[in-house]
């Protein structure tokens, strides 16, 4: 079980890493570029899209997170899980304190500070889920060792 729970994970967890990253340097950086007649309808498209994309992952990710604390696969670590369940929290945390709050102050018109307020903030997000990914990816390399 915690083999399949950790797969699970790693592969929840590098598809955020790729999407935060897409998002962080391409798509959020692009918002500038759509236009203002354009803008409101861009962003409330984009805020029912990108749930389709994001949310069965996130949800796949904190599940296995917690799961991960009492169920953890060879060779890894309590702290490692902790501090997993820890990057998913602030990932999280920023989502809905932080970035979602800012798509809806710009879903009526594009407001260039509320822009730049949404890119910068989102680096914690980059960083959080970035993290995550390098601990997701030790810990495979951790379990590939232990089964020579």
């Amino acid at each position: 079980m915690a083999i399949t729970l950790f797969v699970l994970q790693l592969a929840s967890t590098l598809i955020m890493v790729g999407v935060i990253w897409f998002v962080q340097v391409v798509h959020y950086p692009l918002f500038g570029r759509v236009g203002e007649q354009e803008f409101s309808a861009y962003e409330r498209s984009h805020q029912q899209r990108t749930g389709i994309v994001v949310i069965p992952p996130m949800l796949v990710e904190l599940a296995t997170a917690v799961a991960m604390i009492a169920y953890r696969p060879p060779g890894t670590p309590r702290w490692v899980a902790v501090l997993g369940l820890a990057l998913v929290a602030v990932a999280w945390v920023s989502t809905f304190a932080l970035q979602a709050p800012t798509h809806g102050r710009l879903s009526p018109g594009f407001e260039p500070g509320l822009h730049r307020y949404l890119v910068a903030t989102n680096w914690i997000r980059t960083v959080a889920w970035t993290a995550r990914g390098g601990l997701v990816c030790w810990c495979c390399w951790v379990m590939l060792r232990a089964a020579r």
